[in-house]
């Protein structure tokens, strides 16, 4: 295969709190389909298998972008994993999604990290794993900038709906906290993302405002996902009928990824999702 050319850079996006990215592709001064990958709760741009990932898609001819969300636990210092605990409880979808319109303009501004002459910005495609598929989705509805989606075990909803019972002790003492099984840390839930969700569900409601979207989908959802029942596929299905939607045989939740992954070669899941959302994107380019 030819050899690839990854460029790190950091997008400062309106909120003050810069976050970093990298691009791959392979440079020969060619216009080339722009991919963004947008990860989940709890991931971040270097997790398990990511960096292979990107290096596929790129020697197929795509250029493609991964980034960390601003509040995502990570920083610009230090992007190899999660570590700014209060960053991550001051998270919320609203600052997500203002992330992404932030890289995306960094992308079209001329004087950014990449060279235009690189880049088909009139083929952006939007990947989007667990929570990120939720992000990318309703990144797609306000901004026709984006050509079209793949949603890789995206959620259906943001409202997880938790008993009123929590939600008042969530709302009296500011905090819950989540476990990460891999790295042992209690990980702060401040709840402010309630409130954010609540004032802002006009622009984060993904069940009716998916409804609206004017791209094209591909919904990838694996049969044995253990994070996130394979439902939501269907939901976001019934929500967007003329998408496109394959339930991947024996695939979990990250497509048979895990961190530290330190294998040489793509997991088998991870493959099939990445061809049929090249195929895609290629269709709809």
């Amino acid at each position: 295969m030819t050899d690839t050319l990854k460029i790190n850079f950091t997008v400062y996006p309106n909120h003050n709190r810069p976050f970093t990215a990298d691009a791959c592709f392979i440079q020969d001064g060619k216009p080339k389909p722009v991919v963004i990958f947008t990860h989940g709760f709890k991931g971040f741009k270097d997790w398990g298998h990511f960096n292979l990932m990107s290096g596929y898609f790129a020697e197929r001819g795509f250029v493609f972008v991964k980034f960390n969300f601003s509040h995502n636990g990570t920083s610009v210092d230090n992007f190899a994993d999660l570590h700014d605990m209060e960053a991550f409880g001051q998270n919320n979808f609203s600052l997500e999604l203002d992330d992404l319109k932030a890289l995306i303009d960094l992308l079209h501004d001329e004087n950014g990290p990449l060279s235009p002459a690189e880049l088909d910005l009139s083929n952006l495609f939007l990947i989007g794993h667990s929570r990120g598929g939720g992000a990318v989705i309703l990144k797609a509805v306000e901004d026709s900038r984006v050509k079209a989606v793949a949603s890789w075990a995206g959620v259906s909803n943001y409202d997880q709906r938790w008993p009123e019972t929590v939600m008042q002790q969530w709302k009296k003492e500011g905090v819950q906290w989540v476990l990460n099984g891999r790295t042992g840390q209690q990980m702060p839930l401040y709840y402010q993302v309630v409130e954010d969700f609540l004032e802002n569900k006009h622009r984060l409601d993904i069940s009716e405002l998916i409804k609206k979207m004017q791209q094209p989908l591909l919904i990838l959802h694996g049969e044995n996902d253990e994070t996130l029942p394979i439902q939501m596929a269907h939901q976001l299905k019934a929500g967007k009928p003329d998408a496109d939607l394959h339930l991947l045989p024996g695939a979990d939740h990250s497509f048979g990824g895990k961190h530290p992954y330190e294998l040489a070669d793509l997991p088998d899941a991870a493959t099939v999702a990445a061809n049929l959302t090249i195929d895609f994107f290629r269709k709809h380019a």
